[in-house]
C-alpha cells in the first residue's frame, strides 16, 4: 500500500479504533481485538499493510519489553516470597504436566525425545502480556483465581531461564549451530554447555548489577535534577539489557522483567514507573 508512513500509521490506528471496542463489546478483550485487526489488515487478508511488518514487529516487541519491565517493578522480593507456595506449587505443576503431556504426544507422532521434550516445554508457556492485560480489563487481578493465575504466569517467566539454557543441550547433533547461523544468531559457534553457562551468567549478572550498580547510577543522575536525563537513563537501562539478551539469544522481555524485579525495592521505583 502506498502513501508513506503517515498513511500506514492511519491504517494501524483506524484498525485499532474499530476493532478493539468491537472486541471488548463481544467480550473478547482488547488484546484479541488488536490481534484480529492485524490479521484483517495484514498481507494475507486485505493487504493494506505488510511490507513494513518486520519494522513494526520490532517496535511492538519493544513495547512488550517495557511492559514486562513495569510488571517486574511491581514485584518486590517480599511479595515474591509470600507467593512462593502457589508460584512453585501451581506453576511448577502446570509447566511440568503440560510439558510432559505434549512431549508424550510428540513421541506418539514420531518425534525423537529431544524434539518432543523441546516442543513440550515451549507449549507449556503462555503470553504473560496478553493474559495480564485480559485479567486487568475484566477485574480478575485481585481475585483468588486471578492471583493463582498470576502465580502460574510468574513461574512460567522464571522457568524460561532454565528452559532456554536446556535448549542447546537438546539440539540434535549438527542442527543447533546450523539453525543459529541461518538466523544470524551470535551463539552459532558456541557448544551447548557454553551457551547454557552463558545464560546463567548473564541472568546472574543482571541481578547483581541491578542491585549494586543501578542505585548509585540513579543517585548520580538524580543530583542533576534533570527529568530528561532521568528518562534517558531509564530507557538506556532497558535498551542495554535488550542488547545483552539479544547477544546471548534470550528474550529481551525476560531480561528486563528480571531487572524490574531487582529494582522493585529501589527508592527510584516509582520514578522509573512514571518515566517508562
Amino acid at each position: 500500500m502506498s502513501g508513506g508512513v503517515l498513511m500506514q500509521a492511519f491504517v494501524y490506528l483506524a484498525a485499532a479504533v474499530i476493532a478493539v471496542p468491537l472486541a471488548r463489546r463481544l467480550g473478547l478483550g482488547s488484546a484479541l481485538g488488536y490481534l484480529l485487526a492485524g490479521v484483517v489488515i495484514g498481507p494475507h487478508v486485505i493487504g493494506w499493510v505488510g511490507a513494513e511488518g518486520e519494522d513494526v514487529m520490532h517496535f511492538a516487541e519493544y513495547g512488550v519489553v517495557l511492559m514486562l519491565f513495569l510488571v517486574g517493578l511491581e514485584l518486590d522480593p517480599g511479595k515474591l516470597w509470600r507467593l512462593r507456595t502457589p508460584i512453585i506449587g501451581m506453576g511448577g505443576l502446570q509447566v511440568s504436566i503440560t510439558a510432559v503431556v505434549f512431549a508424550l504426544l510428540g513421541m506418539v507422532f514420531g518425534l525423537d525425545w529431544q524434539s518432543a521434550l523441546a516442543a513440550g516445554l515451549i507449549l507449556s508457556l503462555s503470553s504473560t502480556a496478553i493474559v495480564l492485560q485480559t485479567m486487568e480489563e475484566r477485574g480478575w487481578s485481585r481475585t483468588p483465581s486471578g492471583r493463582n493465575s498470576f502465580s502460574v504466569l510468574l513461574f512460567q517467566d522464571i522457568a524460561v531461564i532454565p528452559i532456554l539454557a536446556l535448549m542447546p543441550l537438546l539440539a540434535l547433533p549438527g542442527t543447533g549451530p546450523a539453525v543459529a547461523a541461518a538466523h544470524g544468531l551470535a551463539q552459532a559457534d558456541r557448544p551447548g554447555w557454553l551457551q547454557a553457562l552463558l545464560v546463567f551468567a548473564v541472568v546472574a549478572g543482571i541481578a547483581l548489577a541491578g542491585r549494586y550498580l543501578t542505585r548509585p547510577l540513579f543517585q548520580y543522575v538524580a543530583r542533576t535534577r534533570s527529568q530528561e536525563v532521568l528518562i534517558a537513563t531509564s530507557l538506556m537501562l532497558v535498551v542495554a539489557i535488550t542488547l545483552l539478551m539479544n547477544y546471548i539469544g534470550l528474550s529481551p522481555a525476560l531480561g528486563t522483567f528480571i531487572a524490574g524485579v531487582v529494582l522493585a525495592d529501589s527508592e527510584f521505583r516509582h520514578e522509573l514507573e512514571s518515566n517508562i
